[in-house]
């Protein structure tokens, strides 16, 4: 089954360019005969030049037909001949070599694309447990080596074996007796590289292994680089990667160390076959049997015909690490997406945004329950929030609207249509997020809020910005709206992260909006600002908030509380004070953390006057 699949996705990633690869392989055929042809007009020139032998008289008529009819002009003929059969053959190995390489370099365009479009469309939680330098690896490095064999092996080794079967056809014609004794190593060899090429097959596994976990702690390391440095932990870092390229190159030396092996191997064999050849052709022709120039035509054939044998070992090492290389990328392409497609799913343009979970029940891992019968109906324009303590299921359940993952059980409803009978694509345009921790591109201010609405115009662009509040700091820039910020945002501050997250947002103009906690980690000035902008983002929309901050939640319509994957209470702010289960425990103790940071700013600023008093 796998080498099925293997040879269905080779097939469909070829056939495109098959005219191209057939003209290379008609080149490379072409190539071949001249090839095979090149020790002739030396056997004319010992035969029929140096020696006395005379030409055939089918060659005879031909070659005195355009030549002296002497030596010389047999002489001129072999050269001419000679020379033609070289541009002949070299001209057709350009032809071929062009067109593999372009037919390489668009087979890797194109299953690079197939492969980075199947993992765009894959489920959340595959991501949640795949490391992103092992995929970063199966992207680049195993789509070069399918590149690389498809360039500089595919045809080769079309054309060593079509070489091996054509000298073997005309050595058996010179004399079968001989070929067989000259082919009696044939055996050992492909002994010898087959055992080897196992061993380096499995070798060459583990190092494109360890190369993908060194690009996953390298890029961990750089993503997390604050981290790193707030704990000081450089040094640790330099220390992981310089075990992991150690134990790299262990396994790197000894994959080395196999392919060195072999063609060591294969020359023995080859010179153990050649000593055999030389010793039995020399009798022949000491007795008369085997003319000189049959001789060394033959011995020029069987250098030749050990040449591919050497040839095709050494594209071991290609073929092998393609080979590999197509697992990992066949690995990727069986998985199925979790969150699968209905046949018969539509493309809704815009809901009014009623949402309704019924008895829904979810797990990350089929083992513990994240979810536990949840069961809510949230009205079109309804601004609702989810708040509990970590890990209770609030991110979970905004996960589930727009179907990043499926329950295991119950329906999920938007404007009471089950969500798995709309079309992901459209299903997700009807929703717009702003998050706790907003994730921005290294790119241009505008392409950052256009990345919600990618045909915007500038106008719409700035009016997003002008309603996020977000005007105010773009233009302060010194490209403005043409500003490059750095990856992830770093280069600006978390109010105003936020508050481009907000503009991209109002700009996608989605019917159901959710806001994962979006003022956590601000300033009172900065949150000020950003709540001022949700409010505009809010108006006309269904609403979800995941709120940190309850004192931010009290004009909500309802408020669900969360506790260990189950709704414990919901309400308005009033009636769940009123109820005094944990909802209202939640807001005492932030009542009380809100009175100390407030004791803890008023000491601060008594402090500071006193300083100045002083001074």
């Amino acid at each position: 089954m796998e080498k099925m699949k293997k040879s269905l996705l080779v097939q469909h990633i070829i056939k495109p360019y098959w005219k191209t690869l057939a003209i290379a392989l008609f080149a490379v055929v072409i190539a071949g005969l001249a090839e095979l042809l090149e020790p002739w007009p030396i056997k004319i020139v010992i035969d029929y030049v140096i020696g006395s032998k005379h030409l055939p008289s089918w060659l005879a008529n031909y070659v005195f037909a355009f030549f002296n009819n002497d030596k010389t002009g047999i002489l001129n003929f072999a050269l001419f001949v000679a020379l033609s059969v070289a541009t002949l053959g070299g001209l057709m190995s350009y032809v071929e070599k062009s067109l593999t390489i372009k037919a390489g370099q668009w087979i890797m365009l194109d299953l690079r694309q197939k492969l980075y479009n199947h993992l765009q469309k894959l489920s959340l939680s595959y991501f949640d447990q795949a490391k992103t330098g092992d995929l970063l690896s199966r992207v680049t490095n195993d789509i070069d080596s399918v590149q690389s064999f498809v360039t500089s092996a595919l045809l080769g080794m079309v054309i060593n074996i079509f070489m091996l079967i054509g000298m073997i056809g005309i050595m058996s014609y010179l004399n079968w007796h001989f070929t067989l004794i000259a082919l009696s190593i044939t055996p050992l060899l492909f002994f010898q590289v087959y055992r080897l090429t196992r061993s380096i097959k499995k070798a060459s596994r583990e190092v494109r292994k360890k190369e993908s976990d060194i690009i996953s702690l390298v890029q961990e390391a750089i993503s997390s680089i604050r981290i790193v440095k707030a704990f000081a932990r450089e040094n640790y870092e330099v220390e992981r990667l310089r075990k992991e390229t150690e134990e790299s190159i262990r396994l790197t030396l000894l994959a080395r160390s196999l392919k060195a092996r072999l063609s060591p191997t294969v020359d023995i064999i080859i010179a153990l076959g050649t000593c055999i050849v030389l010793w039995y052709g020399a009798g022949l022709v000491l007795r008369s049997n085997f003319s000189a120039g049959d001789l060394i035509i033959f011995l020029l054939y069987l250098r030749m015909m050990y040449k591919p044998m050497r040839e095709l070992s050494k594209m071991i090492d290609t073929t092998s690490k393609a080979q590999i290389a197509l697992e990992r990328i066949i690995e990727i392409m069986k998985i199925e997406n979790q969150i699968p497609e209905n046949p018969n799913a539509i493309a809704v343009e815009k809901v009014k945004g009623e949402i309704e979970f019924k008895n829904i029940h979810f797990s990350y891992d089929q083992n513990q329950l994240v979810l536990k019968d949840i069961n809510f109906n949230i009205k079109p324009g309804q601004f609702v929030a989810f708040v509990g303590p970590t890990g209770s299921g609030k991110s979970t359940i905004i996960s589930l609207i727009p179907r990043f993952y499926d329950p295991l059980c119950g329906k999920i409803l938007i404007d009471e249509k089950d969500t798995k009978d709309y079309t992901t694509d459209s299903l997700r345009n009807q929703v717009s997020f702003v998050l706790q921790d907003p994730y921005l591109f290294h790119a241009p201010i505008w392409q950052n809020i256009a990345y919600g609405k990618p045909n915007a115009t500038c106008e719409d662009i700035r009016r997003a910005a002008k309603l996020a509040n977000a005007t105010e700091f773009i233009e302060k820039m010194p490209k403005g709206f043409d500003t490059i910020i750095g990856e992830r945002g770093v280069t600006l501050s978390c109010g105003q992260r936020q508050r481009l997250a907000i503009a991209r947002a109002i700009i996608r103009d989605a019917p159901i909006l959710i806001l994962d906690e979006p003022t956590s980690g601000l300033d009172a000035a900065s949150e000020e600002v950003v709540l001022d902008a949700l409010a505009r983002l809010m108006e006309g929309r269904t609403t979800i908030v995941i709120a940190h901050r309850l004192s931010t939640i009290k004009q909500a319509d309802n408020i669900f509380v969360l506790n260990q994957g189950e709704i414990v209470e919901s309400g308005t702010h009033e009636e769940l004070l009123a109820q005094n289960k944990l909802y209202t425990h939640l807001y005492e103790i932030q009542n009380q953390e809100e009175e100390i940071e407030k004791t803890y700013k008023g000491l601060y600023s008594i402090n500071k006057k006193e300083e100045v008093v002083h001074v």
